[in-house]
C-alpha cells in the first residue's frame, strides 16, 4: 500500500495550480523547502515525476496532469467529510468560505460581516473577492462554500437563489448636473468608461448600450469602479456604476449621478453554491443575511442628502 499522506496530497495540489514552489508554499503557510521535501517524498514513493522543473515555474508532466484530477477529487471528498459533520448542527458554524465579485465586496461586505458575526457568533468568514469565472472554478473544486455574484451563471451543478435587484446609475462630470439622462442609443456615442474584459459587470453595461447593432463609440477600461469614477470626475466620459456603490465611490469626486429612465439597466445578485454541498440549508441562512444587509445598505444610501442620492424619475 502506497504511504501518500493528505498533506503531501495538498501540497501537490498547491504546486500544480501555482505552477511556483514559493507561491504554494505562501498558499500552503509553509516554508519552500518543507513543500519541495514533500514533493520529492511523493514523487518517490509514486516511482515518477509529477513536475518538469524549470528555473522559473514548474509544469506538471503527463502523468502529473492525470495524477493532478484524481487527486482534486480525493482533496474534495475529504473537505465534504467535514462539511458534513458541520451540516449535521443546527446552524452554521465553523469556518464559511464565501466568494464575492470586486463590484459588491467593499460596499456589501461591511454590513454583512457585521450581521453574520452577530447572527453566528464563532463563525469563521474567509472571503475570497475575485471575478465570477475564477468564483465558479473554486466553488466547483471545493474550495468554497458559495459565493455571491449576479445571476444567472446558469451551472447546473450549482443552486442560485436571487436575493435583490440592483439598479446601475449614470456618473456624469459634476458640470453635467442636471442635464437630460441619455438613453441607451445616445450613450454609445460618448466616451463610456468600463471596467477591463472579465468584469461581469462590464458585460451587463454593455449590453444595456449594445440594443442597437452600432457599437459604443470609444470605450475607455479601468481597473476598478474607484478609478472610473475619478476618471469621470476629471472630465474623462462616462461610467456606469450599481447603486451600492453610490456611497462609496462618489463622495470623493467631483461627479453628478443620475437615474436612466425607465426601463433603468439592472442586475440581480444572489448566492450560488454547489447542489451537493452538505451545507445547502445553512447557507439559506447566508442568502436571508446577504439579502437583508442589502437591505439595510440602500435603506442608508436612501437616508443620504438629496444632492447625493439621484431621485427616481416618477415616469
Amino acid at each position: 500500500m502506497m504511504n501518500v499522506t493528505l498533506k503531501q496530497l495538498r501540497y501537490f495540489d498547491a504546486l500544480a495550480r501555482h505552477g511556483h514552489f514559493g507561491r504554494a508554499a505562501d498558499a500552503c503557510a509553509v516554508t519552500q523547502p518543507a513543500l519541495s521535501m514533500q514533493i520529492r517524498e511523493l514523487e518517490a514513493v509514486l516511482g515518477t515525476a509529477l513536475f518538469e522543473r524549470g528555473s522559473r515555474q514548474v509544469r506538471l508532466t503527463g502523468f502529473g496532469e492525470e495524477f493532478a484530477l484524481r487527486v482534486r477529487d480525493i482533496l474534495r471528498a475529504v473537505d465534504e467529510l467535514g462539511i458534513l459533520a458541520r451540516a449535521s448542527r443546527e446552524r452554521l458554524s465553523g469556518s464559511l468560505r464565501l466568494g464575492v465579485i470586486p463590484t459588491i465586496a467593499p460596499y456589501l461586505l461591511p454590513t454583512l460581516i457585521a450581521r453574520l458575526n452577530a447572527t453566528h457568533p464563532g463563525l469563521d468568514i474567509r472571503v475570497h473577492e475575485t471575478l465570477t469565472p475564477r468564483l465558479i472554478e473554486e466553488l466547483a473544486d471545493g474550495r468554497l462554500d458559495a459565493a455571491i455574484v449576479a445571476l444567472p451563471v446558469s451551472e447546473p451543478a450549482f443552486a442560485e437563489v436571487p436575493l435583490f435587484r440592483e439598479d446601475f446609475l449614470l456618473v456624469r462630470p459634476g458640470e453635467d448636473e442636471g442635464k437630460p439622462v441619455p438613453d441607451a442609443e445616445r450613450l454609445r456615442e460618448m466616451r463610456l468608461l468600463l471596467l477591463e474584459e472579465g468584469h461581469c459587470f462590464r458585460d451587463q453595461a454593455l449590453s444595456f448600450c449594445d440594443t442597437a447593432p452600432v457599437p459604443p463609440r470609444e470605450i475607455v477600461t479601468g481597473s476598478s469602479l474607484s478609478t472610473l469614477v475619478q476618471m469621470v470626475g476629471a472630465g474623462i466620459g462616462v461610467t456606469l456604476i450599481p447603486e451600492m456603490a453610490l456611497g462609496v465611490e462618489t463622495r470623493s469626486a467631483q461627479v453628478s449621478v443620475a437615474r436612466f429612465r425607465s426601463p433603468e439597466p439592472s442586475r440581480t445578485v444572489g448566492l450560488i453554491w454547489r447542489r451537493t454541498n452538505p451545507l445547502a440549508g445553512q447557507l439559506q441562512e447566508v442568502a436571508d443575511a446577504v439579502r437583508l444587509s442589502a437591505e439595510a445598505l440602500y435603506a442608508r444610501q436612501e437616508a443620504l442628502p438629496p444632492s447625493t442620492m439621484p431621485a427616481r424619475d416618477p415616469a
